[in-house]
C-alpha cells in the first residue's frame, strides 16, 4: 500500500512539473524582429545603446569562434581559416555587409564563390539576395545552355574556354570534403556554324584565326579547335543534311557540349554555403544615397550637380517572409547579377534617370525566348552536332532517345511580335519559324513530333548586344555584370572572376573584360561584335 501511493506522488509530482514547464515558464516571446534589422539606427541617434549593442554582438562572435575552433577536429582556436559548421548568424537579415549581390542564379553564386575562395575571413559579410528560391523563371534554370568557342570576340572565345577548363576541373574548386558535387552531366558535343553567302563566309574565316590564336594562347599548345569545312567536306562530315545553300561552316572540335545548368547552381550554393555565404530570400525594391562626407557643404550645389558628391550605401530590401517589413541594408559594394532584370534593378537605382554620367542608363531588358522539344524516330544519333543554321534556327541532340531540342534567336521582326511580359509559349511559332527550316536542313525531321516546350527569359544588351560588366560610370562601388543574350550560362563562370578579380585587386588579371564596360557608351563606341552567324 505504501508502494502504491509512493508511485502516486511520484506521478502526480511528474504530471504537475510538466504542467509547470509547460505553462509556468519565463520564457519571453521572441519575435521575428528581434532576428532583423531592429538594432539599425540612423547616425546621432540612441550612441549609449548602439555602443552596448555593438559590443555585444562582437562579443556574441568572438564566443561563437571560440566555440566552433575549440570542437574542431584539429583542436585548432582563435581566427577560423576553414569553412564555417553552420551560416545562421545572430540575426536572419544582417543589418550591414561587406557584399551584397543582388541574384543568386548561376552569375551571382559564381561571383560569390570567386570572392570567398580568396577572402574567407568571417568578418567579411557576404550576403546574396533572391527573390525567389524556386528559380521558376530562371535564366540559369530554363535557357537551353552550352559550350562554344566561334564567337567574333577573342574575350567571349577565351572566356568559353575558361568555362570548359573550370567544368573539366570542377571537382576540385566545387568539391566540400569528401562529399561528391551534384552530377551536372557535361555532354561533349561538336557545334557547327553555316553560312550562306561569300560575305558571311570571309567573316567567317577571319574569325577563324582568331579563334585559333585564343586557343593556343590560353592553352599554351597548338592544334586547331575548330576547324573550316567547305560544302563537299560538310556534306562528307554530316551525310544526314543538306547543304545545297551553304558556302562554308564552322565546326568546333574540342571544349564544347552541354550541361545541366541547375545542377552546376546547386554545386555553386552548396560550395558556397560550406565557405559562410548567406543566401537571403528577399527582393530588392530600392536604393538609398548618402551625402559624401569628403566634400564641405555638398547640399549646396545645384541639384543637377548633387549627384557629384552622393554615394549609393544602402539597399532596401522586402524578405519574402510572413509579417516581414521591408529594411535597409548597408553594403560597400554592390553587385548587380539580376540577369534579365538587372535592367529594372539599375531604374531603382537612378541610373539612367538623373544628369550628368548618371544620365547614362545600362542598356539591359528581358526578351523572351521559346525552346521546344521533338522526337524524331528517323533523326540522326551521336553524329548530331549542336547546329546553328544560317537561318538563326538551332538544334541539338536531347539524350539518346531520339530527343532534339530546338530553338530560334528571332529577327527584330519577329522578336516585334512576341509578349515580353510572360512566359507563356506561342506553339505557332515553331510550325511557322522553325519547323520548315529545319526540314529544309534535315530532311529526317520532317516526320518529327512536338513532346514539350517551354519559354524562358535572356538579359539582352540592346546597345550593342555584347555583356555589360563592371563598375557603373558615377557609382564606382556599385556592379554591373548581365547583358549576356543568351550566354550566361557559358560566360558566368569567368565573367564572375573578372567582377572578384576588379573588386579585391582592382584590376582584370587574368580575363580583360574592360571592353565590355559602360564608357563604350559614353565615347559612343559600341562593340563591334559581328552578328551575322553567332548567336
Amino acid at each position: 500500500m505504501l508502494l502504491a501511493e509512493v508511485n502516486a506522488l511520484k506521478g502526480f509530482r511528474s504530471v504537475l512539473c510538466s504542467g509547470c514547464r509547460r505553462w509556468l515558464h519565463f520564457s519571453r516571446i521572441a519575435l521575428y524582429d528581434d532576428y532583423g534589422n531592429k538594432k539599425y539606427y540612423d547616425i546621432g541617434e540612441h550612441p549609449y545603446q548602439r555602443a552596448y549593442d555593438n559590443a555585444m554582438h562582437d562579443f556574441r562572435r568572438m564566443k561563437r569562434r571560440y566555440l566552433l575552433a575549440k570542437y574542431d577536429y584539429y583542436k585548432r582556436r582563435g581566427r577560423l581559416t576553414y569553412a564555417l559548421k553552420s551560416v545562421i548568424d545572430e540575426e536572419l537579415i544582417p543589418v550591414e555587409c561587406t557584399f551584397a549581390i543582388i541574384g543568386g542564379g548561376l552569375v551571382g553564386s559564381a561571383v560569390a564563390f570567386w570572392i570567398k575562395e580568396r577572402l574567407r575571413d568571417d568578418d567579411m559579410r557576404l550576403i546574396v539576395l533572391e527573390a525567389d528560391s524556386k528559380f521558376a523563371e530562371s535564366t540559369t534554370v530554363l535557357s537551353p545552355g552550352g559550350i562554344w568557342q566561334q564567337f567574333s570576340d577573342p574575350v567571349q572565345v577565351q572566356m568559353s574556354l575558361f568555362t570548359a577548363e573550370f567544368l573539366r576541373n570542377a571537382d576540385e574548386h566545387l568539391r566540400i570534403l569528401d562529399n561528391d558535387i551534384p552530377p551536372f552531366r557535361f555532354t561533349p558535343m561538336n557545334s557547327l556554324f553555316l553560312a550562306s553567302n561569300e560575305d558571311t563566309a570571309k567573316a567567317m574565316e577571319k574569325h577563324h584565326k582568331m579563334q585559333i590564336v585564343s586557343y593556343e594562347a590560353l592553352f599554351r599548345e597548338t592544334g586547331a579547335s575548330v576547324r573550316l569545312l567547305n560544302k563537299e567536306e560538310l556534306q562528307l562530315q554530316f551525310p544526314f543534311m543538306k547543304f545545297d545553300d551553304i558556302v562554308l561552316g564552322s565546326l568546333g572540335l574540342e571544349n564544347g557540349g552541354v550541361f545541366d545548368g541547375w545542377q552546376v547552381l546547386s554545386a555553386f550554393r552548396e560550395r558556397n554555403i560550406s565557405l559562410g555565404v548567406q543566401y537571403i530570400k528577399a527582393k530588392v525594391t530600392g536604393f538609398i544615397y548618402e551625402w559624401n562626407t569628403e566634400f564641405d557643404l555638398p547640399e549646396y550645389q545645384p541639384p543637377e550637380e548633387q549627384w557629384r558628391y552622393k554615394r549609393i550605401t544602402r539597399l532596401i530590401i522586402e524578405p519574402q517572409m510572413t509579417d516581414a517589413a521591408p529594411r535597409p541594408i548597408s553594403a560597400t559594394f554592390m553587385v548587380n547579377c539580376a540577369g534579365a532584370w538587372a535592367g529594372e534593378i539599375c531604374d531603382m537605382a537612378g541610373f539612367g534617370k538623373g544628369s550628368g554620367l548618371m544620365s547614362v542608363p545600362v542598356p539591359i531588358m528581358k526578351k523572351k525566348r521559346y525552346a521546344y522539344i521533338v522526337h524524331c524516330p528517323d533523326g540522326p544519333s551521336l553524329d548530331m552536332p549542336y547546329l546553328f543554321d544560317c537561318s538563326r534556327v538551332w538544334c541539338r541532340r536531347e539524350g539518346f532517345g531520339n530527343l532534339y531540342m530546338c530553338g530560334k534567336i528571332p529577327t527584330a521582326e519577329e522578336d516585334a511580335t512576341i509578349d515580353h511580359s510572360n512566359l507563356d509559349v506561342d506553339y505557332d511559332y515553331f510550325d511557322e519559324h522553325i519547323w520548315p527550316m529545319l526540314a529544309k536542313r534535315i530532311p529526317a525531321f520532317e516526320k518529327l513530333k512536338m513532346k514539350n516546350a517551354w519559354a524562358y527569359y535572356t538579359d539582352e544588351n540592346y546597345y550593342d548586344g555584347s555583356p555589360v560588366i563592371g563598375d557603373y560610370i558615377a557609382q564606382q562601388n556599385f556592379f554591373n555584370i548581365a547583358g549576356f543574350s543568351g550566354l550566361s550560362l557559358q560566360h558566368a563562370i569567368p565573367a564572375a572572376r573578372a567582377i572578384s578579380e576588379k573588386l579585391l585587386d582592382g584590376a582584370y588579371m587574368n580575363i580583360d573584360t574592360r571592353g565590355f564596360n559602360l564608357h563604350r557608351m559614353l565615347r559612343n563606341k559600341p562593340n563591334e561584335t559581328d552578328k551575322c552567324y553567332i548567336y
